[in-house]
C-alpha cells in the first residue's frame, strides 16, 4: 500500500487557478521555506532561485497567492507586511516589542475558539487574528542600557 503523493509547488499553483510560472513556484518555495519574511527578503530569495525578478512581479504574485490561500499576509502594527507558508489553520503570532521577531503559536483552546466575539454586531465572523506581543528570549535576557 502507497502513502499518498505530496503535490509539487506546481501542482499546487494549478490547483489554485494559477499560472504556473518559475518566478511563482520560486515564491512559493522561498515563503514556505522562510520564517514571516517580508517582500524585499521574498525578492532575495526568488532572485537567487531564478535570476532577476521585478519588486512589481514579486508583489503581483504574492497577491495572487495569498488571494488563493496557499501564502497568508499577517501585518503586526508598525511592521510591513510579513507572509508564510503556514495557512489554513488556528494559529496566532507572537511579536517581540525590540527587535520585531515574529513568531507562531498556535491557538490555546480547541477549535477557532476566538471566533466568538463578545458581539458581532452583525458581522458574519470567519477569522480572528490574535497577536502577543513582549521581548523574545534574546531580548529580554539584554541588559537596558543605563539611563
Amino acid at each position: 500500500m502507497s502513502s499518498p503523493q505530496t503535490p509539487t509547488t506546481a501542482e499546487e499553483l494549478r490547483g489554485a487557478g494559477l499560472r504556473v510560472t518559475a518566478a511563482r513556484v520560486a515564491l512559493l518555495e522561498t515563503v514556505r521555506e522562510g520564517d514571516h519574511l517580508g517582500v524585499e527578503a521574498i525578492a532575495s530569495g526568488v532572485r537567487d532561485r531564478v535570476g532577476h525578478v521585478s519588486l512589481q512581479a514579486v508583489y503581483e504574485a504574492l497577491h495572487a497567492l495569498t488571494a488563493a490561500g496557499l501564502v497568508r499576509r499577517i501585518e503586526p502594527p508598525g511592521s510591513p507586511a510579513l507572509f508564510e507558508g503556514r495557512v489554513g489553520d488556528n494559529h496566532h503570532h507572537l511579536v517581540c516589542r525590540s527587535c520585531g521577531v515574529v513568531a507562531d503559536v498556535d491557538c490555546a483552546v480547541g477549535h477557532a475558539p476566538c471566533l466568538t466575539a463578545s458581539h458581532d454586531r452583525g458581522f458574519a465572523i470567519d477569522e480572528a487574528e490574535v497577536i502577543y506581543w513582549g521581548l523574545c528570549p534574546g531580548c529580554s535576557t539584554t541588559p537596558s542600557p543605563a539611563p
